[in-house]
């Protein structure tokens, strides 16, 4: 199977939508697709922003793929998200962004979300636009199915040993690693920042 890709700029510098396609066939000149795929890159230096931008992409029937904070050529340090949209797909989502330097709030930020049914997606470490690096957490929920409970458990270590013990024990309460990154936080310095997450009803 042979992948193409089309790729076109709009609006603006921080949006960028891809279409691909999967080639099935082709026969006299025709290239038959099973589905397509648009895509919109999602870029912002503040985090504020980027939980909108999210959220109306979803609205357009967009659905978050990646998420990923570092320096671009343009943009300087940039938290930039990738959506991408089936051709085949209905389904309606909703997101939540959770931005702080300090790790010892996020497990009350994450267990607010997971009572209303949002869903671990994805995390990164960004430099923010006032200074200092946030960990970032994505959590979506679908809009279309009978909402589901979750439980979280944030874990914040410089120490890779302590870490181990720690997962362990969350592991026998029936907490399944979703996330990790490794960045410099506001008081723990250099941290191994690991979420972990149970379904608690559904």
């Amino acid at each position: 199977m042979r992948w193409f890709c089309w790729v076109s700029c709009v609006s603006s510098l921080f949006v960028a939508p891809l279409v691909c396609a999967t080639e099935t066939g082709q026969q006299d000149g025709v290239v038959a697709h099973e589905e397509t795929y648009d895509y919109l890159v999602l870029a912002t230096t503040r985090t504020s922003t980027m939980e909108r931008e999210l959220n109306e992409a979803a609205e357009e029937g967009y659905r978050f793929r990646k998420i990923m904070g570092g320096e671009t050529a343009l943009g300087g340090a940039q938290i930039v998200a990738l959506m991408m949209r089936a051709s085949s797909s209905a389904a309606t989502f909703s997101y939540r962004l959770l931005a702080t330097g300090q790790t010892s709030t996020m497990q009350n930020e994450l267990q607010e979300v997971g009572e209303e049914g949002y869903d671990y997606v994805g995390q990164t470490v960004f430099e923010s636009f006032f200074g200092g690096e946030e960990v970032v957490v994505i959590l979506e929920r679908d809009n279309d199915v009978p909402q589901v409970v979750y439980d979280y458990v944030l874990l914040a270590t410089s120490r890779t040993s302590t870490l181990e013990e720690e997962l362990v024990a969350v592991g026998q309460r029936g907490f399944k690693v979703v996330g990790l990154t490794v960045g410099e936080t506001a008081f723990g310095g250099d941290e191994l920042v690991v979420i972990a997450r149970r379904v608690v009803a559904e």
